[in-house]
């Protein structure tokens, strides 16, 4: 039995530094190797078509899902890898794949773990990994809807490949925190947008709560502590990013006044202290003595 063509798909955006290394990862693997470029300002759409891609152009969304289903309708692959520029296929994850071409009764679509690399670090917990993402799918089986980081719309039978180092997609994530605040600012706009046209009226609560539960998801329910300083910042940023959410929103709206009495603060404050210490008794037990003192 032949083995079945595979394209891979990439989007890119000024990734001229970047495009290479994802490219030459996957250069054995793909029948076919598709790069959308998103009005790129530096050579990303040049160099590609030197590396042997086939280029296509596509407006600059700002973000990367609006774009995705365009770039799938250029495969011409039974089969589609969906891989960003920022990350690469290592040498076993490929050998997986190309097994998986060959086998008689395939999956039609497949899950596959991703190693985070967050300022030079492989981050192994803050809900960081094992940060699976459907990427390796037949054709027609897999689209994207266009809100930002919208879980892909499936068909057909679906499985998971091991999360194991070897089998992960290496994305070289944040490599400097310009980079992670630059994207922040940029992708808080849009998550604001969305919460907008939902009908979402700003709430002063929200910017207690919001932050605070997502600082608690990442560093004690992801076990972010396990990561050190890395998933104690990381953590503090994720939360930072979900504050400036909701201030987005109450800028959009006016930046309306409202009456923050202080029974009502004290009561979201007090519960905001209970849950992060119901927290550190879960996950330090250790610490019991001083939280009673």
């Amino acid at each position: 039995m032949s083995m079945a063509k595979l394209s891979v798909v990439i989007n890119a955006r000024n990734e001229e530094k970047n495009l290479p290394k994802a490219i030459g990862s996957v250069k054995d693997l793909a029948g076919e190797i598709v790069v959308v470029d998103m009005e790129s300002e530096d050579g990303t759409a040049a160099l590609a078509e030197k590396l042997g891609a086939k280029v296509y152009s596509h407006k600059n969304v700002g973000y990367v899902e609006p774009a995705r289903n365009f770039a799938i309708s250029k495969a011409t692959g039974d089969w589609v890898l969906i891989l960003d520029a920022d990350e690469e296929i290592p040498g076993h994850l490929a050998g997986v794949l190309k097994a998986t071409l060959e086998e008689s009764n395939p999956a039609d679509y497949y899950r596959i773990s991703r190693k985070n690399i967050i300022f030079g670090k492989w981050v192994k917990h803050t809900l960081w990994w094992p940060d699976y993402q459907i990427r390796f799918f037949k054709k027609g089986f897999v689209s994207w809807g266009d809100e930002i980081h919208s879980l892909p719309i499936t068909k057909g039978k679906g499985t998971d490949f091991p999360a194991k180092e070897g089998l992960a997609i290496t994305h070289y994530n944040y490599n400097f925190l310009d980079q992670y605040i630059e994207r922040l600012f940029r992708y808080t706009k849009i998550q604001a947008e969305e919460l907008l046209k939902a009908g979402y009226v700003f709430d002063w609560k929200d910017v207690v709560k919001k932050p605070l539960n997502e600082f608690l998801r990442r560093f004690f329910e992801g076990k972010g502590y396990k990561d050190g300083v890395h998933g104690f910042i990381l953590s503090l940023l994720q939360s930072f990013s979900e504050f400036v959410v909701y201030v987005r929103v109450w800028e959009k709206q006016g930046f309306k006044e409202a009456e923050i009495g202080k029974r009502e603060f004290g009561r979201e404050l007090g519960g905001a202290i209970k849950d992060l210490k119901w927290w550190i008794r879960k996950e330090f037990s250790w610490m019991r003595f001083l939280m009673s003192r």
